[in-house]
């Protein structure tokens, strides 16, 4: 037996023909895809925390001197599932991607080598790619992190700091090496093992400017070189490829006013530094070589 209906032969008036959207309609749609899309990744992001077994509050600075409603600086509460391994970096990503895209902070090879995401994180300079969350808690997984720019730099921002300043003092010390005479033809020039192992440690630094913005020095006097540029010229004042004329100009230029005399030893700079550099002793040796180099004897 068909079940198919019988069609009756009946007279329709024609349909009208539809009329042209209307431009504005039109500009409408990637805006209610926008929306749309807005409103795809809160669903995703309540999902995912409703699943996390613990989860980790975050206080973010937040400014923007181009948009008049966020001129006054102030500090956005995210909620982030946390995940053992979750470093700063990571929770910072979550909570833009899961909530602000306009939340702004550097970063890039999130090995802790570019040094372009130091950050001020519950009161201490550290590289958000290393500092795991879990690290920021005496016992278990911390309640807040709150996650501030660089003090002592102007803010650009949100967590983007100005390091102008910080690049102009670190090429000051000449930060590149120097040799008026160098091997002929393609002959090495070679450095010893002692004299290697005498600069390891300062080959390190990755300019990523936490030692300058914990240093009280660098905060009150703008021309101090502070101590990341006092490391590179130590690295180079104590390379012995350089030879001693080079080395006594190296010496001339952190002896200076605002060099290393200015440095207090309190070892704040020590304290932060990402790659465990001992800048406050390169620079007392600093002081002792420069010593040395005007005391005359007759």
């Amino acid at each position: 037996m068909s079940t198919q209906v019988p069609e009756t032969e009946t007279e329709t008036e024609p349909e009208p023909e539809p009329e042209p959207e209307a431009e504005s309609e039109a500009t409408d749609a990637p805006e209610a895809e926008d929306q749309d899309f807005g409103a795809e990744t809160r669903r995703r992001a309540q999902a995912a925390l409703e699943k996390a077994d613990r989860t980790v509050e975050l206080k973010v600075f937040r400014y923007d001197p181009e948009v008049p409603e966020k001129e006054e600086p102030r500090f956005d509460t995210f909620t982030v599932p946390f995940k053992k391994g979750m470093t700063v970096l990571d929770a910072l990503m979550w909570a833009r991607d899961s909530y602000d895209s306009s939340l702004t902070f550097r970063h890039s090879c999130r090995q802790a080598v570019c040094g372009s995401d130091a950050l001020f994180v519950n009161g201490s300079q550290c590289l958000g790619c290393k500092t795991q969350v879990a690290d920021l808690a005496d016992k278990g997984i911390p309640k807040t992190v709150r996650i501030e720019p660089l003090p002592h730099a102007e803010v650009v921002k949100d967590l983007v700091v100005d390091l102008e300043h910080f690049y102009d003092q670190m090429e000051a010390v000449e930060p590149y090496f120097q040799d008026e005479d160098l091997p002929s033809g393609l002959n090495e020039q070679r450095q010893t093992r002692e004299n290697r192992e005498k600069i390891k440690m300062s080959t390190r630094c990755i300019w990523c400017s936490a030692c300058m913005s914990s240093c009280n020095i660098a905060a009150g006097d703008n021309q101090y070189l502070g101590p990341a540029a006092i490391n590179k010229a130590y690295r180079f004042a104590m390379d012995d490829r350089e030879g001693e004329d080079l080395k006594e100009h190296r010496l001339n230029i952190i002896e200076q006013e605002h060099g290393v005399w200015r440095c207090q030893t309190q070892f704040s700079c020590t304290e932060v530094c990402p790659k465990d550099i001992p800048l406050t002793e390169h620079i007392q040796e600093l002081k002792r070589e420069a010593v040395k180099k005007n005391l005359k004897f007759w």
